[in-house]
């Protein structure tokens, strides 16, 4: 239904009467009324009984209501959120996201963001994921993107993507042409490591520890370039999910091989805002620019 409709028949059921809301919308009562009448012919249903003090609503005039004020209200927000971008020039962003975002998708984001905002400033942090949670969580990120497998009160997930954990490793490995493994598959070969995958909130050393025989870590890092570099001279495997890896996995010079473990493969990413804080419009669009370079990323193997 057109706009200029909602208005009218807004003011009309506000006020009971043609005249009266031709008066406050400022035009004459003949296109007040001629625009409601067109209307209920197109539906073939009445939505207001004529009497002599005025008009009243049909139950269906009701439920058309109801729209018309829900669809004006969605109008009003949506025209003050665009005043909001028109009108925000200078300003400053704190994200922390974890290394496989940072390094990935990340400096493609911000140049997204910099055309649009060119004035405000921003402070990109990588950060361990339980890290990226608490930043969120007490304010000190206004932006995270991180997992989401342990919510926090203090933190809303604006949008998520599955990323489950994986093997990487190099395709002459042994493992390689394997559709998918298990942890068990894996035991007795070295693996590479992130030091903050020693955390107490890690999800794979909570599935290692359930196992009758360790694993062998070869190598751990706090840098995730050196762990890949480690992968590919064929120092060992990785357990990460594929998002750190996409241009060498797309290359071929390494693979990502699916770890069959309900709580691993259950793995999500997600964006992540403080839950306590609104969402004005320059943290929008990040969060927006991000949801759209993850949407077409293929991380379920």
């Amino acid at each position: 239904m057109h706009s200029i409709f909602l208005r009218y028949f807004d003011e009309v059921a506000r006020h009971g009467s043609i005249r009266k809301a031709a008066a406050v919308l400022n035009v004459s009562s003949t296109s007040v009324n001629r625009k409601i009448n067109s209307t209920e012919d197109r539906l073939g249903v009445r939505l207001f009984d004529r009497t002599p003090d005025g008009v009243e609503l049909t139950s269906i005039g009701s439920i058309v209501l109801e729209h018309c004020r829900r669809t004006l209200h969605d109008y009003e927000r949506t025209k003050v959120l665009i005043d909001e971008m028109r009108d925000l020039r200078t300003g400053h962003i704190h994200i922390d996201a974890v290394d496989s975002i940072a390094f990935s998708i990340m400096p493609q984001v911000l140049e997204t963001f910099q055309k649009t905002y060119p004035e405000i400033s921003i402070a990109l942090k990588v950060s361990p994921p339980a890290d990226v949670m608490e930043a969120v969580a007490t304010g000190a990120a206004n932006v995270g993107i991180g997992f989401t497998h342990e919510p926090h009160p203090e933190v809303r997930v604006v949008s998520e993507k599955a990323a489950p954990i994986g093997i990487i490793l190099k395709p002459d490995h042994p493992l390689a042409e394997r559709p998918s493994v298990t942890i068990e598959d894996i035991i007795g070969y070295r693996l590479v490591r992130t030091i903050d995958a020693r955390g107490r909130t890690s999800l794979v050393d909570q599935v290692i520890s359930t196992l009758a025989s360790p694993l062998t870590t070869h190598v751990f890092t706090d840098n995730l370039f050196i762990a890949k570099q480690m992968i590919l001279n064929g120092t060992g495997i990785g357990l990460y999910t594929k998002i750190g890896f996409l241009d060498e996995v797309q290359a071929g010079s390494l693979k990502f091989i699916p770890l069959m473990d309900k709580l691993l493969s259950d793995v999500r990413i997600g964006i992540l805002i403080p839950a306590s804080s609104g969402i004005d419009p320059a943290k929008r669009l990040i969060c927006d620019i991000v949801e759209r370079a993850l949407k077409p990323i293929q991380l379920v193997s």
